[in-house]
């Protein structure tokens, strides 16, 4: 009998190791690994790199408190700024998750709006995933995720997603609007770029603040450092997570100084957020992307892994931006996924006929090609070359 709790469907197998886009289970199989820990093990398993600075620090230091100055938190802040901050975002506060992240979001909303005397309610999307803690799973317009939680918190008005008009109007009472650029959880389903466009242009014009949930879309997953790069947007705020860390836990927020400033000492916090370890792993990710070129790596194997999926008899569309693809089946997709990680592919079925991609960004144009034969074998018999 298993002591944990019974929150997870878990499949059938444990991994022993892993190297790169393939994980050795403990039935002896090896299995390729195309969804990354959810989006998370961005340089793939076990790099070098991350293998030896996470060595280094351990052997030096893990943790101290906020309390303190920690030289590897100003080290990994800046090399986000440098990358992500687009020009104009340009603080950085660590935290733990990117549940985490979005309530920093959340509460930077809330005391903006009581500084501005605007209504503290904060819009957000139909479809959209914020995260697991009470104020994001509030945020997070999936009906399923609300289920046996009420009464949920207060002050989110939702619209549907990419529906430019209901958002505008919604917006006229609002302090703030958090949105993923690619809704993931939701069924990795793109924002229309008028849709983001009109929405920033509206912020800014009301003095509202444009907010980006990048949990999932940031850190070179779509083939650029945010997906705001990708639209043309710049938000006064972003969340990152999952990619940050390649499989360390931690988020970020990244923000406009005038903003971050609203919360002064006293204002947030957080016990294990930006420990040594934790951004000693953030400072390695962005340099090892930076180095390995692998935000070109993201778009092309993208563009490679759309092509090929759109091959195969039964998938009748492809969406989503560089290494953050679905497949949309024909047939049942979890019946699909369980077939294809029989066969030792690993990737999740988020919508009843919705399969989700998120390899390494470390990703090979043969890695892929073993993908396609085994998604071929298991959706069809017969197959388009």
């Amino acid at each position: 009998m298993s002591h944990l709790f019974a929150n997870y469907k878990r499949l059938p197998v444990s991994f022993l190791s892993g190297s790169g886009c393939w994980l050795k289970g403990n039935d002896g199989k090896d299995y390729l690994d195309f969804l990354s820990g959810i989006a998370v093990t961005s340089l793939g398993h076990s790099h070098p790199k991350m293998v030896e600075a996470l060595t280094a620090q351990v052997e030096k230091l893990l943790h101290v408190s906020n309390l303190y100055e920690i030289p590897e938190q100003e080290r990994a802040a800046e090399l986000l700024v440098e990358t992500c901050g687009n020009g104009h975002l340009d603080r950085v506060f660590f935290c733990n998750s990117g549940a985490e992240a979005n309530e920093c979001l959340l509460k930077l909303a809330r005391k903006y709006a009581h500084s501005k005397g605007l209504p503290p309610q904060v819009l957000v999307t139909t479809n959209g995933f914020h995260g697991r803690t009470l104020a994001t799973v509030s945020a997070t317009g999936t009906p399923k995720y609300h289920e046996g939680f009420a009464p949920l918190v207060s002050g989110f008005s939702f619209v549907d997603y990419n529906d430019t008009e209901a958002a505008l109007k919604a917006l006229d009472e609002c302090c703030a609007v958090l949105v993923e650029p690619i809704q993931g959880e939701g069924g990795v389903i793109p924002a229309e770029g008028e849709f983001l466009s009109a929405l920033e242009q509206a912020c800014k014009a009301q003095d509202k603040l444009f907010l980006l949930d990048e949990v999932q879309t940031g850190v070179g997953r779509t083939g650029h450092w945010l997906a705001a790069q990708h639209y043309g947007v710049q938000p006064h705020a972003v969340s990152l997570a999952k990619g940050l860390g390649s499989g360390m836990p931690v988020g970020a927020v990244l923000a406009k100084a005038e903003l971050a400033e609203l919360l002064g000492p006293g204002t947030h916090g957080t016990t294990f957020g930006g420990n040594p370890l934790a951004c000693r792993a953030v400072t390695t990710v962005v340099e090892t992307i930076g180095a390995e070129k692998l935000l070109d790596n993201a778009r092309e194997m993208g563009e490679y892994l759309r092509k090929r999926l759109l091959a195969l008899a039964g998938i009748t569309e492809v969406r989503g931006v560089g290494l953050m693809l679905a497949a949309v089946t024909e047939r049942p997709a979890g019946e699909i996924v369980e077939a294809a990680f029989q066969k030792g592919l690993l990737a999740n079925a988020v919508r009843p006929q919705v399969i989700r991609f998120a390899p390494p960004l470390v990703v090979k144009e043969q890695e892929i090609e073993q993908a396609i034969d085994i998604l071929g074998s298991v959706l069809t018999p017969a197959r388009i070359s």
